[in-house]
């Protein structure tokens, strides 16, 4: 054998060994770290054939990636040549001893040829196409507007750099195999491997030392990458391709769904079933998340997934307004904190050992302090989140409805925030007037119970009265749906325009409803939200048992909030019931012709999608097929609509907390909605309707928006159609 051969192999094979050595205890560091957390609940983890068959239908369709189309394409071919083209890395472990080394059966194979060919191909234009949009896009040039910003920039730059080298390698080992007339596909088959071989010498005094230094190169840059990951455990963006699948893999959803909607349960030390505040141990139960530890095996998993890839803080509403929050930049400090903290925990190093040794060298590392570091604390503190990044969270779900690798990040701020509420009671000042509010009166604003009935006696007393049925005990006979209107629509005078709307088309279109008036209560949306867990069930519990007394099997919610919560949130607590959206049930009504849109509204509208009706419910269609059916009515959609919808900055219990940092978001939503030039803007939130309807007030006393703009619910806008009225008459009317 070639001296040269034998030494090239010699010093592949040895790197071999000691790259995939590193690899595995890597790994196993990695498994230990995340196993630091505590146990998950039993659901995720089967069953098997689903969650297999769904990890495998997501990582193939690459859904989430496609959200953004040529990203997506490129990074899908990336992807799939990581496995495939392993076949060309053992041939290279080949060609480093005899350059005429062929793989068995599948050597002189065209369809071989041409599949390695055609990956190769569209690898290499992809990952330059990655490669440039990150160097065009890097935060040194765009700033705060870079997705780029807040992840480790030589790490992307370096994987992309490994795979660039790879598949250069593959195409000049081809081309001198070529050039030397040793490669046994045709031209069709192979074109760009044929293309470079014409640029190549065909001697095989020149090519056969050629292919073997190539061949080495190649081989060393992969197994140099090995040995980089091993090196470094938080590197994401060279991780994911490992780490990935099994994060999806475990998931809330077992059908593949983004984990919206419900908020994550509360779970006692076992893990496996719901915490019960009447038994619960506040040494032993975890309440939130004061700690690394405190989060679950799966938290720990998602903080090692992370691919840096910042399309969650490209949709933050609090990132785009000016606010530190960064839903990435949360999930890389608990990663990097992990990491830090786990090596200690694993030796069973504790505050008391290190007491028992207090001149035991730890390398440098203060280990008291890294024990005792706050998850939540100031600089000063020395917090590994700040409390203006937690609480700035509005619980929107864009983060989790972008992230390709499943991280979720609602739910991990929220265990951060029950801990802060429920253990350390530091949170936003005027949260507390909200759950004084709550626990005392059962709404947010601390009104009467009596004042629930308000729109009632309004609607009793216009022009063609409507009579509202209240239950008194038992849901009246015949009555086809509850109406639970919510706080907002009893008490906050826009929303109560909405309530009377939707009592007014139910009406009209002859379905049968009753309220529950007096009797109904705050839903705890805003609790659970703000991480106060305990009013939330308190409330829920006292809601559930009012439905189930009065024999509710159908409601119709005209809040998102109050919709979310009584579909997704209340049979953890034993209410189930057949929850609709007023504007799902509305689209219905139209479509079967018992609602019938007569009067023209000629007027630009633009719909604004609530965060809870949309993302988190997949609402989108209806308030539309609403807009679709009112004769006369322009519609525009804003920028961000439907999934990559814009939130207004009310979620997560924001809409009774300050804004205090950059720009409010409900502003920013009003300035795009502006862009569209509307005459009116419609939504299906009486939150939404609130804050947008403050920000357009504001632009109209700084003369950036005509007088005439208000903001309406859908209902609203298909009421004036239905009865016949113009639309800024029946506003007059109204007020």
């Amino acid at each position: 054998m070639h001296p040269l051969y034998l030494t090239l192999g010699i010093i592949t094979s040895v790197f071999a060994v000691v790259a995939f050595t590193m690899f595995a205890l890597a790994v196993r560091q990695i498994v230990r770290t995340v196993g630091v957390g505590r146990a998950v609940e039993p659901e995720r983890k089967g069953p098997f054939g689903q969650r297999f068959t769904m990890t495998v239908i997501e990582i193939l369709g690459h859904g989430r990636m496609l959200k953004r189309p040529w990203i997506g394409v490129a990074h899908w071919f990336v992807m799939v040549s990581f496995p495939l083209l392993a076949f060309t890395v053992v041939e290279a472990q080949g060609e480093v001893f005899d350059p005429h080394f062929t793989l068995p059966l599948i050597a002189d194979w065209t369809i071989y040829g041409l599949a390695i060919e055609f990956i190769a191909g569209t690898s290499l234009v992809g990952i330059l196409g990655l490669t440039a949009y990150r160097f065009v896009n890097r935060p040194a040039r765009i700033g705060r507007a870079s997705r780029f910003m807040n992840s480790k920039h030589w790490t992307g730059y370096y994987v992309e750099a490994y795979i660039i080298g790879l598949l250069f390698a593959i195409f000049v080992i081809r081309g001198f195999k070529v050039a030397s007339d040793t490669f046994p596909f045709p031209v069709w088959a192979t074109p760009i491997s044929h293309a470079v071989g014409a640029l190549l010498p065909g001697d095989l005094a020149v090519a056969d030392p050629g292919i073997a230094l190539v061949a080495a190169f190649k081989l060393i840059i992969s197994y140099a990458f090995f040995v980089v990951l091993a090196l470094k455990l938080t590197m994401g963006v060279g991780w994911h391709r490992f780490i990935a699948p099994v994060n999806i893999y475990f998931k809330r959803n077992a059908d593949g769904k983004p984990t919206l909607g419900a908020a994550k349960q509360m779970m006692d030390k076992s893990g496996t079933k719901p915490l019960d505040f009447e038994e619960a141990d506040p040494d032993e139960d975890p309440f939130g998340a004061g700690k690394i530890e405190d989060f679950t095996w799966k938290g720990l998993l998602d903080f090692s997934s992370c691919t840096e890839c910042g399309r969650c803080q490209s949709q933050c509403p609090a990132w785009n307004t000016g606010k530190p929050l960064s839903p990435k930049k949360v999930i890389l400090d608990l990663q990097r904190h992990a990491y830090e903290k786990a090596p200690y925990l694993l030796q069973g190093i504790t505050e008391e050992t290190l007491a028992e040794k207090p001149d035991e060298s730890h390398a440098g590392v203060d280990v008291l302090a890294l024990l005792n570091r706050p998850l939540v604390g100031t600089e000063e503190e020395g917090g590994v989140i700040h409390p203006d990044e937690l609480w700035a969270c509005t619980n929107c779900g864009a983060c989790v409805e972008q992230c390709p690798v499943d991280i979720e990040h609602i739910d991990h701020i929220l265990d951060m925030r029950r801990y802060q509420v429920m253990v350390e009671s530091n949170f936003p000042s005027e949260a507390n007037t909200l759950l004084k509010n709550l626990e005392n009166k059962g709404n947010p604003w601390g009104m009467a119970e009596d004042r629930r009935m308000d729109w009632i006696a309004e609607l009793a007393s216009q022009e063609n009265p409507v009579e509202v049925q209240v239950v008194e005990d038992k849901l009246p006979e015949g009555t086809e749906y509850l109406f639970w209107v919510g706080c907002a629509g009893a008490l906050e005078d826009r929303a109560k325009k909405t309530t009377k709307a939707i009592a007014e088309l139910l009406d009209i279109a002859g379905v049968k409803f009753a309220v529950l008036g007096g009797m109904e209560a705050c839903t705890g949306d805003p609790a659970r939200r703000l991480g106060m867990e305990y009013v939330f069930q308190m409330l829920a519990q006292q809601n559930v048992e009012t439905l189930n007394d009065a024999g509710v099997t159908k409601i119709v919610a005209s809040c998102p909030h109050c919709f979310n919560t009584l579909a997704n949130e209340y049979p953890q607590l034993g209410g189930t019931y057949e929850v609709v959206h007023h504007s799902q049930l509305l689209a219905k009504l139209v479509e079967e012709g018992q609602l019938t849109p007569v009067n023209s509204v000629d007027e630009n509208i633009t719909y604004h999608d609530p965060c809870f009706l949309g993302r988190h419910n997949k609402v989108y269609t209806p308030p539309r097929d609403i807009m679709a059916q009112v004769p006369g009515v322009k519609t525009q959609e804003m920028h961000r609509h439907k999934e990559r919808g814009f939130c207004c900055g009310a979620g997560g219990a924001r809409m009774w907390m300050e804004e205090r940092i950059g720009k409010r978001i409900n502003t920013e939503r009003v300035d795009e909605a502006l862009t569209t030039n509307p005459d009116t803007v419609s939504t299906a939130c009486p939150f939404c309707q609130v804050m947008l309807g403050d920000a357009i007030n504001e632009k109209k006393s700084q003369g950036e928006a005509k007088e005439t703009l208000e903001v309406v619910d859908v209902s609203q806008l298909l009421l004036r159609s239905v009865r016949g009225e113009a639309p800024k008459e029946a506003e007059a009317a109204d007020a």
